[in-house]
C-alpha cells in the first residue's frame, strides 16, 4: 500500500510505511539491495545517528529503517532522498536509486519486461483479462486485488507498478508493431466497478489509434475458435530470432524453436483472421463505453 506521509513528519504507522520485500531467490536484487542498506548504515552510524532518531528525521519507523538496513526490504525514492540530504551524501544514496529501481519489481517481470523492450513485434491472445501492456492503473489493481488468496496491499501495489512500467513499450522510437486480440466477455466484465471499467475502455480506444498497434475482439457468437487452448503471446526481435507462449502447448514454456514457433504462429493468424477486423473491434469498443 502507497503511503500517506502525515502532514506533521511524524512516524507513519507500521502497516503503511512504504517499502517492498526482497525475493530471496532474486540474487541480483538481494545485492543490491543489501550493498545500498550496508551504505545506509554505515553512512547513519558515521554521523553518529541511532536508528530511532533517523527514522524519525526521515519520516520512518524504526522497524522499516532495520530492515532497510539490513537488505529485507527496498526503499522507495522518497526514503533515499531524504537519507541523502540528512546524511549529507552528496547525492550517493539518491543516485543508488537508478540500480534499485530495477530490481524493485518481481524477477519474473522484470525477465518479461527486457523481452518486450526487445521485440520489434509483439503479438497477444488473452482470453480472461486485458492484457497487462493496455491495463489502466485502477484495472491492473482490482485485477491483482481479487486474487485468491489474496496478496498483501504492499504486494499488490509493487505487481501494479511493475506491470505499468512495461508500458513504456508504447514509447519506444522506433515503435514496435502491436497486435492484442481480447475476447469480447472480458470486455464487458466490470473489474473494480463502473468508473474503473469506463476508463479502461477508453484506455483501449486510445491505445487502438496509435499507428503502430492492432486490436481486435474476439465476439462469444463466434462458431469456430482457435484460441481454446488458452493465452498466445509471440515476441520477435531484429536479429531474427522470435520467442513464443501458449497455455494450451508446449507444457506452457517459452519456446524458440522454430517448428514450435510455427504453430504458435498458426494458432495467433488464425485467431485474428477469426476475430473481429480491427475497425469492428474499435466499433464494438465505442459501442461498449456508451452503454457503460
Amino acid at each position: 500500500m502507497t503511503a500517506v506521509e502525515a502532514e506533521s513528519g511524524g512516524v507513519e504507522d507500521e502497516m503503511d510505511e512504504p517499502g517492498w520485500e526482497v525475493d530471496p531467490d532474486d540474487e541480483w536484487g538481494v545485492a543490491v539491495i543489501t550493498t545500498v542498506g550496508r551504505q545506509i548504515k554505515l553512512r547513519r552510524e558515521a554521523a553518529g545517528l541511532r536508528v530511532p532518531d533517523f527514522g524519525r528525521a526521515v519520516g520512518y519507523g524504526e522497524d522499516m529503517v532495520y530492515k532497510i538496513e539490513s537488505g529485507k526490504r527496498i526503499p522507495r525514492q522518497e526514503f533515499l532522498d531524504r537519507a541523502d540530504e540528512l546524511l549529507e551524501a552528496g547525492g550517493l544514496l539518491s543516485a543508488a536509486w537508478e540500480d534499485v529501481k530495477k530490481v524493485r519489481y518481481p524477477k519474473k517481470v522484470r525477465a518479461l519486461g527486457k523481452l518486450e523492450a526487445r521485440a520489434v513485434e509483439i503479438g497477444l491472445y488473452e482470453c480472461h483479462i486485458i492484457p497487462g501492456l493496455l491495463q489502466t492503473p485502477e484495472h491492473a489493481r482490482a485485477v491483482i486485488s481479487s486474487a485468491q488468496p489474496p496478496y498483501s496491499p504492499d504486494d499488490v501495489e509493487r505487481m501494479v507498478a511493475a506491470r505499468l512500467a512495461r508500458q513504456t513499450v508504447f514509447d519506444r522510437d522506433p515503435a514496435p508493431a502491436l497486435s492484442f486480440v481480447m475476447e469480447e466477455g472480458v470486455l464487458r466484465r466490470p473489474i473494480g466497478g463502473r468508473a474503473a471499467w469506463q476508463g479502461q475502455l477508453q484506455r483501449l480506444l486510445d491505445v487502438a489509434q496509435l499507428h503502430h498497434v492492432v486490436l481486435q475482439v474476439m465476439p462469444t457468437d463466434c462458431e469456430t475458435h482457435s484460441g481454446l487452448d488458452g493465452r498466445i503471446e509471440l515476441l520477435k526481435f531484429d536479429d531474427g530470432t522470435a520467442m513464443g507462449r501458449s497455455d494450451g502447448a508446449f507444457n506452457g514454456r517459452p519456446t524458440s524453436d522454430p517448428r514450435q514457433l510455427r504453430i504458435l504462429e498458426l494458432r495467433y493468424g488464425t485467431i485474428r483472421a477469426q476475430a473481429l477486423t480491427p475497425r469492428e473491434s474499435l466499433a464494438f469498443v465505442r459501442q461498449l463505453l456508451g452503454e457503460a
